[in-house]
């Protein structure tokens, strides 16, 4: 009996009715982008390199926000990943883009003492490299910051369900924003393709969600989109901890 591989997610297409409402999304985006420059002055935009990510920064640009734009470049990204880095840097010549790295003794003394992939056995040993590779640069990243965006939307997961546009991060006594928390998959889309924005060419080989190349996978179609995240755990405990 032969075997049949099982389809694999795909990049949605969005209907007319997706482009046409997209237009009062970008709206409220660009307004949304001003009312953070203007109330902040030293606001960061922590881009994971999604396509959520890759709108914000197309609408950063395009505003000619006062907003720093940084990737956490965790050592395990995957070779498309790392590929749109330099997209972006061709792409938006004038954006103030960063890219921060773990602390090299830190990530070499977790794999040498407890192993490079260890973190497959429990959600705590996973936590610990999040915090070495993403956490830790990311509270790097954030000093002298008084604001900070994020990619993140509500569809996206049932830990983000009740996300607002506005939270205060009261670990670092400063805001946060979410400036598309309330766009649908198929919205982030049509700005995509509308604009032509590069993205991670990983989308074109099943990955809706993209993180470290060891802890992301190609997900089955119909399939949550973030299922191919630390997919060994439970759906509940899938956030690395940048968002607690």
């Amino acid at each position: 009996m032969s075997f049949v591989r099982p389809a694999l997610w795909e990049i949605p297409t969005p209907s007319e009715a997706d482009f046409v409402n997209l237009s009062e999304k970008e709206t409220a985006l660009y307004e949304r982008i001003q009312h953070i420059s203007q109330q902040h002055h030293h606001a960061k935009f922590a881009s994971s390199l999604a396509v959520e990510d890759m709108v914000i920064t197309d609408a950063i640009a395009k505003s000619q926000a006062n907003i720093a734009v940084f990737t956490l470049e965790t050592g395990r990204l995957n070779p498309e990943t790392l590929a749109l880095v330099d997209n972006v840097k061709a792409n938006y010549p004038n954006l103030h883009f960063q890219l921060y790295y773990p602390d090299p003794e830190k990530a070499a003394e977790y794999d040498r003492q407890k192993g490079k992939f260890v973190f497959y056995e429990s959600v705590e040993l996973r936590r610990e490299c999040c915090f070495i590779r993403k956490i830790e640069p990311l509270n790097r990243a954030l000093q002298g910051a008084d604001a900070w965006l994020t990619g993140q939307r509500r569809e996206q997961s049932v830990t983000r369900s009740e996300l607002a546009f506005h939270e205060p991060d009261s670990g670092r006594g400063i805001d946060k924003y979410n400036p598309i928390f309330d766009w649908s998959e198929l919205e982030v889309w049509a700005y995509i393709l509308k604009h032509q924005i590069p993205y991670n060419e990983l989308y074109k080989q099943g990955f809706p969600s993209i993180g470290c190349e060891p802890c992301t996978r190609p997900v089955k179609a119909g399939e949550d989109i973030r299922a191919g995240r630390w997919w060994w755990e439970n759906k509940d405990s899938k956030e690395c901890g940048l968002h607690k």
